[in-house]
């Protein structure tokens, strides 16, 4: 066996430009399978990230009408006890209270319908973290034309293309605007004139923070006051005024039209409500694990007039958003895949076509057809590997790349995703299963492929071989 080892790889490179236009039609077919998953993977990944991980939750624990009627009344009782029963769970990263409800926001002659959660401000710092999304910076007419006796005209030209945009820091306006380490004076004077004074919410805070495309349609800025019109518990009226303490950009564009954050203490008194909450909501340390976790929560709280829900069954759109998505990025695998195939294939009936001669004086010369198909069967399986590998290892940099500085969708494809509520980013996975998985599949179809040059050899007719027929 070692002997035949030995003469597939000596094979392999007695004639190098057929060994390597085979092993690069295997090395294409891994490098754009991995590359093209990982990043159908990442944009699933970011998906549930920013509706699920950074808002909603993988799981909640509610009143068990709330999701059906998800109104103010089907609350539950709430304690420490209960919230520290919950954190103590394997696998429960994060599980923070909220009371959740709807109400008419208006300032002036605007108004609109939000949602308006409360939350425990530090707890929630390790949930949605809202301190973290507080804007820091936005560009507005009245900043351009401070600016203009002060910055170049390109800067100037700059600004007014990304005028009313906003940003949560320095960083990210510098990158925007295309301002570099030596810039730093120039981008200090545009910080200083677009600065924002946010800030985020105390304990017993009675202000809000509102999201940003809220704050623009309804024309507020910091230090302004909005008013919430509801209803409260078991029917009672709910209405007051309350000062804009932040504005806050929601990765979610679904969520950054609509949300208003305020304490629970302040939502308390502006419903009506003492020790409820409509929801905790739970961050999981290991997602895969949700429905176990799940399990163990409904048994530990079964006596109380609570139920669990996932992210499955409480955002069920985004679901099929993405098991829609998910099909149809599989078919358009599948045929890559048969692409992939028939060039490999293509190529093995190439390379045995030009050694028939070669196997007609080897089996007339006494080598057995089956060591000799043996022999060939080897060459693939290290073309195969040669290629795997090396295709595997070229993706590395390109999904490093795509996970670090995803791709952002511009013009008409990124107003599209925003109006379907999808942040108009599609960044690559991180390294899992997929990369090997694709090595495997392609490796499959090189053992698939053996059984042409194996039955080609078989039955392989010497005197023919060797005369060219």
């Amino acid at each position: 066996m070692k002997d035949i080892i030995k003469i597939a790889w000596r094979n392999l490179w007695r004639n190098r430009r057929r060994t390597i236009i085979t092993a690069s039609s295997i090395f294409f077919a891994v490098f754009f399978a991995v590359v093209m998953r990982s990043f159908q993977i990442g944009t699933y990944d970011h998906m549930i990230k920013l509706s699920i991980e950074s808002y909603l939750g993988y799981l909640q624990i509610q009143n068990p009408d709330y999701f059906d009627d998800p109104s103010i009344d089907n609350v539950f009782e709430f304690s420490t006890e209960m919230l520290e029963e919950i954190t103590a769970i394997d696998n429960v990263k994060v599980a923070v209270p909220r009371i959740e409800t709807f109400a008419l926001a208006s300032t002036g002659m605007l108004s609109k319908g939000v949602v308006l959660t409360g939350i425990s401000p530090e707890k929630e710092k390790k949930m949605s973290n809202p301190e973290h999304k507080l804007i820091q910076y936005a560009i507005s007419d009245q900043s351009i034309e401070h600016l203009q006796q002060k910055i170049n005209a390109d800067l100037i030209e700059r600004l007014k293309i990304h005028n009313h945009a906003s940003f949560t820091s320095a960083e990210k306006l510098a990158t925007e605007l295309n301002l570099q380490t030596k810039d730093s004076i120039i981008l200090q004077t545009v910080l200083n004139e677009t600065l924002i004074p946010s800030k985020y919410l105390s304990e017993h805070d009675d202000g809000v923070l509102i999201s940003d495309r809220l704050s623009k349609y309804l024309k507020l800025s910091i230090g302004d006051t909005i008013i919430l019109i509801g209803q409260g518990y078991q029917g009672s009226s709910a209405a007051g005024i309350y000062p804009v303490r932040g504005i806050v950009k929601m990765p979610s564009p679904d969520l950054d039209n609509k949300l208003i954050y305020m304490t629970i203490d302040n939502i308390n008194t502006f419903l009506g409500l003492s020790g409820q909450l409509t929801a905790i909501a739970i961050n999981l340390d290991n997602t895969d694990k949700m429905q176990e976790t799940e399990t163990i929560l409904k048994q530990t709280f079964e006596n109380t007039k609570t139920s669990v829900k996932n992210w499955e069954i409480l955002s069920p759109i985004l679901k099929q958003q993405i098991e829609g998505d998910s099909i149809s990025g599989i078919m358009f695998l599948v045929i890559l895949y048969v692409i992939i195939f028939f060039g490999i294939f293509g190529t093995v009936l190439m390379m045995i076509s030009e050694r028939m001669r070669e196997f007609g004086v080897m089996v007339a010369i006494g080598m057995k057809r089956f060591r000799l198909a043996l022999v060939v069967v080897i060459e693939m399986l290290f073309l195969g590997l040669i290629g795997i590998l090396s295709g595997m290892l070229a993706s590395i940099p390109v999904i490093l790349y795509g996970y670090y500085f995803p791709v952002k969708l511009t013009g008409s494809m990124r107003d599209m995703m925003l109006e379907m509520g999808i942040d108009p980013v599609l960044p690559f996975a991180w390294f899992d299963g997929y990369l090997f998985m694709q090595g495997l599949v392609v490796f499959c179809m090189i053992l698939v492929v053996c059984i042409y040059p194996l039955r080609v050899i078989l039955k392989l007719n010497a005197i023919e071989a060797i005369r060219g027929k």
